[in-house]
């Protein structure tokens, strides 16, 4: 048996405030609920720098609140160490798959970039309505 999460999963969008840690939070409830907590890292991460040391987003926070999710954590930027810290590295849209590509030396990490939805981007709900927020939830 391993010491530390047998699968490294890591959620990007651009401030780190809004998708990226909703995502993150309804990972981490389905393999808690399913009793694999234990066999997962999650975490997630901006590739901008506005918001770093931030909560997550009060509308971001009502929205999966009302849908039992919890968001936690402080923005932060997503680093080139993280394609060696995750085994897989998602994007929110295809803005985040290109910046992410880009920050790849290596063939190895841009496999490990994948897409949340098959090439449609998640909506970014930042500055909207609470409706925006359920849209993009």
């Amino acid at each position: 048996m391993s010491d530390g999460p047998a699968f490294r999963l890591l959620f990007v969008c651009t401030g780190n405030i809004c998708r990226s840690p909703t995502a993150e939070a309804v990972m981490r409830k389905l393999v808690d609920d399913a009793g694999l907590g234990a066999e997962f890292a999650i975490d997630s991460a901006g590739t901008g720098t506005w918001h770093l040391g931030e909560p997550p987003q009060p509308l971001a926070s009502v929205v999966a609140a009302k849908h039992g999710y919890i968001l936690g954590g402080n923005a932060r930027r997503v680093q080139p160490g993280d394609f060696d810290a995750f085994d897989i590295v998602v994007a929110l849209d295809r803005t985040h798959l290109r910046h992410l590509r880009d920050m790849t030396l290596d063939l190895e990490s841009r496999l490990k970039v994948r897409m949340l939805l098959d090439d449609e981007d998640v909506p970014d709900p930042y500055g909207g309505s609470e409706a925006d927020f359920e849209r993009s939830f």
